[in-house]
């Protein structure tokens, strides 16, 4: 009789622990975007203390003041950007929403000549099928509400984060068994110091293509250059997705004046990206961190199938981070296999 009372309570307290493990994981579940926010916070921090830290060291400012100061520099840099191109940005903004009607029935008329009109009149009756222009706008205006205030939550929850990293970074590391802390503590030391290189590189590259996309539009004479070139510096922390968003505007207004400045504008993104990936990329990988394409490709598709738009954004450096974690918890610690990690030459 004891021994049947004990496995039934046995049975009973492992019913009890699964479906604990299962409210966990729908809570999770359910909580998925907020943990991308949370993600995207602890981003805004980590670059607020990459400014931070040469303040601090090499000034002898007080921690407290050094994250103060790293603000200030990010809202000077801002502001004289805004100050020195808001303006042109700005006309050329506007310049550009006003354009893009008329250069999409532009289009719309060369590709009847062509005998390609029925076809974009399918596709387009089918796109607004789909809901009403008004109930488009207001979901529209409540996506864009949304993102503001995600953006100000990411932000002002990075500050926090920034203001005592220790705090979070120990609290952090109490939640793993006592045995394992050295190892999670190295582990967080390795991600940390791949996540820098990463927004180090990720930073050239989009100084680099936003320059050459604003200059090679110039040249060919593609109305708002410094808006087109600003989106697409933009768009490019977006790997794969970001170029080709940031392409179509562009081909759009061109088009619009005539196919072989549509043709000329093609070519210069696809010039812009070979540059990037054949010359560029591995000029800063070799100082930064050098993901799989393949990896990063699905990652962005599973970012964005799980997180949505958020998870679209955060992919890459999420993915940096978890490409890290994994080669030092599981590929060196499990499997006691030799790999590199990055940043351990730098």
């Amino acid at each position: 009789m004891s021994n049947r009372t004990d496995s039934h309570r046995a049975f009973i307290e492992r019913l009890v622990i699964a479906v604990i493990v299962v409210g966990i994981a729908f809570l999770l579940w359910n909580l998925r975007a907020l943990f991308m926010l949370a993600f995207g916070a602890v981003l805004v921090a980590f670059i607020l203390n990459l400014i931070a830290l040469p303040i601090r060291e090499r000034l002898g400012v007080p921690a407290p003041l050094a994250l103060v100061a790293a603000v200030l520099i990010v809202l000077a840099v801002l502001g004289t950007a805004v100050w020195t191109f808001g303006a042109q940005i700005a006309g050329q903004a506007q310049a550009l929403r006003e354009l893009i009607p008329g250069a999409w029935q532009a289009m719309q008329a060369r590709l009847e000549a062509w005998g390609l009109g029925s076809a974009v009149r399918d596709a387009s009756a089918s796109m607004t099928a789909r809901g009403s222009v008004l109930s488009n706008i207001g979901n529209l205006a409540v996506t864009v509400g949304n993102g503001l205030v995600d953006t100000l939550l990411v932000i002002v929850g990075g500050i926090y984060l920034a203001a005592q990293p220790a705090l979070y970074r120990t609290g952090l590391i109490k939640l793993v068994p006592k045995r394992g802390r050295a190892l999670a503590t190295d582990a967080l030391d390795a991600s940390g110091r791949a996540l820098r290189l990463w927004l180090l590189g990720r930073l050239v590259s989009m100084g680099v293509v936003g320059l050459l996309t604003w200059l090679g539009l110039s040249l060919i004479g593609v109305p708002s250059a410094l808006a087109l070139g600003l989106l697409a510096a933009l768009l490019e922390f977006v790997p794969f997705l970001g170029p080709l968003l940031s392409a179509v505007p562009a081909v759009l207004l061109a088009f619009a004046d005539s196919p072989e400045k549509a043709l000329w504008t093609i070519l210069l993104f696809v010039a812009i990206q070979q540059f990037e990936g054949n010359l560029l990329e591995p000029l800063v990988q070799q100082r930064a961190v050098e993901l799989p394409p393949a990896l990063l490709l699905f990652a962005l598709v599973a970012g964005g199938l799980v997180f949505g738009v958020a998870g679209v954004i955060l992919a890459a450096p999420f993915t940096v981070v978890l490409f890290v974690m994994v080669k030092r918890l599981y590929v060196q610690e499990a499997l006691d296999t030799e790999t590199p990690l990055p940043g351990d030459k730098a």
